[in-house]
């Protein structure tokens, strides 16, 4: 899509209001979405910090740094859309600060993946130097590579911005999208570039990886298997978060077959994009890990054994004994 129709559709969004309660329906069920969607990834993250089997594992290290970057770009992305429909502009310098943590989690997930990827790969094809190579301090090292990589792709953009607007413009109220703030013509070719050269990038550590693991299940073991099936997830997840590049074009098809709903068609793509692709981050891993789904259940619905606890029946007699 050309910078014009981009803005045409901008302006739409910009002009074009719900009524009250259709409003209040489509906020209420993005907030539920959310909260249910973090509570669970929460529940993972609780059980990550609570167990030394999990902070001390390079895998689970890298799938908890993605679960926590989606609760963060989850909770962002639902405040955008509350404020969109409940202030409709806010001041810019405001919310300068929420689209580049927004943007900044977005650029995030690809690039993790692709670390998950590898770590996957190391595991299983080269299983003898794997404790040497994954290590938590490499890991940690990863995880910062990853945030400064990102920082690359959306500060040249903020700089930009800097350069080519007027204070005042950093004071006044505008609609809070990434194209109404981050206007340049240039910014948009150096997003679009990026975006290709990065997601490039990730689907080549992927098929490389994958194959490699396929060839070694020539012998097919058990772990072998499920780590191929692991990397076709993460592929999985790599559509998804695609899906927030092809977006506009995504638009534009829907609008070209229904041109009188706008808004629902909005509502449905911001559902699409952002919402569900969060919600593969927990199967992943919580649901499919036999390990973290052991631990997981006892916190998921606020229950703790206290099989599993015998502290639990200590605390509970001393409590009895007090007067």
């Amino acid at each position: 899509m050309n910078f014009s129709s981009l803005n045409i559709s901008l302006s739409a969004s910009g002009n074009q209001r719900d009524t009250f309660t259709t409003a209040v329906t489509k906020n209420v069920i993005i907030t539920a979405l959310c909260i249910s969607i973090n509570y669970i990834n929460g529940t993972l993250v609780h059980t990550f910090r609570k167990h030394q089997i999990f902070n001390s594992n390079p895998r689970y290290i890298l799938f908890i740094h993605l679960v926590t970057n989606d609760m963060m770009q989850l909770l962002l992305s639902t405040l955008l859309h509350i404020i969109s429909y409940a202030l409709h502009t806010i001041n810019v310098s405001f919310c300068i600060i929420l689209l580049i943590i927004t943007i900044l989690t977005t650029l995030n997930t690809p690039l993790n993946l692709a670390g998950m990827a590898v770590e996957c790969y190391i595991a299983v094809c080269i299983p003898l130097r794997y404790a040497q190579i994954c290590t938590v301090k490499k890991t940690y090292i990863l995880i910062g590579v990853i945030w400064v990589v990102s920082s690359f792709s959306i500060l040249p953009d903020l700089f930009i911005l800097l350069a080519t607007e007027p204070p005042q413009f950093f004071h006044s109220r505008q609609f809070c999208a990434r194209d109404f703030v981050f206007r340049s013509t240039y910014s948009l070719k150096k997003r679009d570039a990026s975006h290709i050269v990065c997601l490039t990038f990730v689907w080549l550590i992927l098929f490389y990886t994958y194959f490699r693991i396929l060839f070694a299940a020539r012998g097919a073991t058990l772990d072998i298997k499920k780590a191929r099936n692991t990397i076709l997830l993460h592929g999985l997840q790599l559509l998804l978060c695609m899906l927030t590049y092809v977006r506009p074009m995504f638009e534009k098809g829907l609008l070209y077959i229904l041109p009188s709903q706008y808004l629902a068609v909005r509502f449905a793509c911001y559902v699409i994009v952002q919402i569900l692709p969060r919600f593969v981050s927990p199967v992943v891993y919580g649901l499919r890990d036999q390990t973290f789904r052991k631990y997981v259940r006892r916190y998921l619905l606020c229950k703790v054994s206290i099989r599993n606890h015998p502290e639990n029946i200590s605390n509970m007699r001393l409590t009895l004994k007090l007067p």
